[in-house]
């Protein structure tokens, strides 16, 4: 709604003394549309896409929804992964550039979250982590996690928490914090940013704890419950990351990240908004006549190698008749020799 408010007269609607008024059947008003849209996004459905990256085992591993991408190992092992969100930043820019484009039914699969798992090692980061993560903060939103948090004390994990985040400001890594500008979420985004990194503990097992089967890991010294919050984390993270925050994290990803994307390549293309002085259809129209000038003159040298190859061609053609003839002159020569040499044998002998 754009603040302007139009007023219909409803005096003709009265003159006609047969018109039957009609009782509204439900509640009018703006107030309506919030649950408008809360419809139509449930029933067209959306897209959020988690990004894991982290150590299994001994390679490193990229996962992405349903699927696994082994990104190799090494020093450089992040370039596979930046490689991998600007492809689907490109993809989902070129169907933004299209005539005929279609976003509201295209599949989104940009990277919304990136959960960068931490080995438990509880002395600070490995300088991998930190170039990983330095190289992905301007492309992706990244929520620290501690992984396999139940290997280490409450108070060993409290200060590596600590040790984490100091050296995460101090390398100069933007994770993503919760927005607390919104004040129905502010206290709690408060108190999780203060949970950061959040400390997590995995199972796929179910263990029998009172009444209830609960996603647990069991210990000969007791069981650690995945969804108890006095063991990990866990709750914390899915409550911030379904519960609260997805719609921020998908709207960070499209107006901070992608549009970072997309700007470095618009102006790669030569479109530049930040120059006064800057026309894009001229620079555009310069840079074509500049490849019409390179295309001329690749014209030219090939058209003066096709030339050259024609006359070379030619030359030879000339050569290989020139050497059949001298191979025939040859030929007839011999004969003749050897027919004169005949005739000398043949006169000496009636001699």
């Amino acid at each position: 709604l754009c603040g302007q408010h139009h007023v219909f007269s409803l005096a003709g609607l009265f003159q006609d003394k047969n018109a039957r008024p009609l009782a509204l059947s439900g509640h009018v008003g703006f107030d309506s549309l919030p649950d408008q849209l809360v419809n139509k996004s449930t029933s067209q459905g959306f897209c959020f896409n988690i990004l894991c990256i982290g150590k299994l085992e001994t390679q490193t591993q990229l996962l992405q929804k349903n699927h696994t991408v082994t990104a190799g190992k090494g020093s450089n092992i992040y370039q596979h992964i930046v490689d991998y969100i600007d492809t689907q930043f490109e993809s989902y820019l070129q169907e933004e550039l299209k005539i005929k484009r279609s976003l509201h039914n295209y599949h989104d699969s940009r990277i919304h979250a990136c959960l960068y798992f931490i080995a438990p090692s509880g002395h600070s980061l490995k300088s991998l982590d930190l170039v990983t993560m330095k190289k992905l903060d301007s492309k992706v939103n990244i929520i620290p996690v501690i992984a396999k948090a139940d290997t280490i004390s409450k108070s060993e994990l409290h200060k590596f928490k600590i040790k984490i985040m100091s050296e995460l400001v101090s390398n100069g890594v933007q994770i993503y914090q919760f927005p607390i500008d919104d004040e129905t979420v502010a206290k709690i985004n408060t108190a999780m940013n203060g949970h950061l990194p959040f400390a997590v503990v995995g199972s796929t097992e179910e263990v029998s704890i009172g009444n209830k089967m609960v996603k647990a890991r069991q210990y000969p010294w007791g069981v650690v419950q995945v969804e108890n919050e006095n063991h990990c984390d866990f709750v914390k993270l899915r409550e911030m990351l379904i519960c609260v925050n997805m719609e921020d994290l998908r709207e960070q990803t499209h107006t901070r990240h992608y549009e970072l994307y997309r700007r470095c390549k618009l102006e790669e293309m030569g479109f530049r908004d930040t120059d006064p002085e800057c026309k894009p259809v001229r620079n555009m129209i310069i840079k074509l006549q500049d490849a019409l000038i390179e295309l001329k003159k690749c014209e030219r040298s090939t058209f003066k190698f096709e030339q050259l190859k024609r006359m070379h061609a030619e030359e030879k053609s000339k050569l290989e008749e020139k050497r059949r003839s001298l191979e025939e002159e040859m030929s007839v020569f011999s004969k003749r020799k050897a027919a004169t040499e005949l005739l000398q044998a043949i006169k000496e002998d009636k001699k």
